[in-house]
């Protein structure tokens, strides 16, 4: 378990803020909670298995939080996230398990250019093009993926998906209010199968700060992914998108 007299609160203001940051971003574009702080944990020294598990532990409360506020603003399309939820979750056991058995450096360059490609996408298509609604097609398989990804990457999960539903057409605050809740199971799932495999002591003291921080933003930006008009959100969300990629690349090269 987690020894609370190891740390003072001014150990945790550093990650109360990055938690705060992250999640603000996370609940208004639907992306970037687990990127920005498993990026952040893995640039202080924290191994990549470790980072991941603990940021899904802290994704728990602040997905649970982010769920609850989108479905409050009615940002959710019910039956896309019956069609996501199930294939995230079997996605993210898979990965989690891949992550503590196998490193994932050699892919993860690979899965961020591909993200920082989406981004720029999304940003050039948020500047010249009005958003037009279409009903996405692939849905089943982007779940998979996305929740693989997820926790082999230590995030990823928001990019991926909402990223792809918003190329394909899907109305923007919806993606984001439904692809935040199923995120709820998808952490659930993916803490439960780290912690079988690494065990309490991954967790960590730090993880406190990321909840403080990520629990207090979670209704902000569900509330501002309701205000936001559709062209700006896409705008907002490729810049988000295309920077952590980018700076996620230079790290891993």
């Amino acid at each position: 378990m987690i020894d609370f007299s190891a740390f003072s609160f001014a150990d945790l203001i550093p990650f109360i803020l990055i938690g705060f940051a992250a999640q603000l971003v996370d609940g208004a574009m639907g992306m970037a909670f687990g990127t920005i702080a498993s990026t952040m944990l893995i640039s202080i020294g924290v191994p990549p298995a470790v980072a991941s598990a603990r940021v899904h532990a802290v994704e728990v409360f602040t997905t649970g939080v982010s769920g609850i506020s989108h479905i409050i603003h009615r940002n959710l399309d019910w039956r896309l996230f019956a069609r996501i939820v199930i294939p995230g979750v079997i996605g993210g056991v898979l990965g989690a398990y891949v992550l503590t058995e196998v490193p994932a450096d050699t892919a993860r360059p690979i899965v961020l250019g591909y993200l920082a490609a989406i981004g720029l996408y999304l940003l050039w298509r948020g500047i010249h093009h009005e958003h037009e609604e279409k009903k996405p097609k692939i849905i089943e398989p982007l779940g998979l993926a996305g929740g693989f990804l997820d926790a082999a990457g230590g995030g990823g999960w928001g990019a991926i998906v909402t990223s792809n539903l918003l190329v394909q057409g899907a109305n923007p605050r919806k993606v984001i209010g439904t692809v935040n809740t199923a995120e709820f199971f998808l952490t659930v799932t993916i803490s439960a199968t780290f912690l079988a495999t690494l065990g309490w002591e991954a967790v960590g003291a730090a993880t406190v700060g990321l909840l403080i921080g990520g629990i207090l933003a979670a209704p902000l930006g569900a509330y501002l992914a309701k205000r936001v008009p559709p062209n700006p959100l896409m705008i907002m969300v490729g810049i988000v998108l295309t920077a952590t990629s980018i700076y996620g690349i230079w790290r891993a090269l």
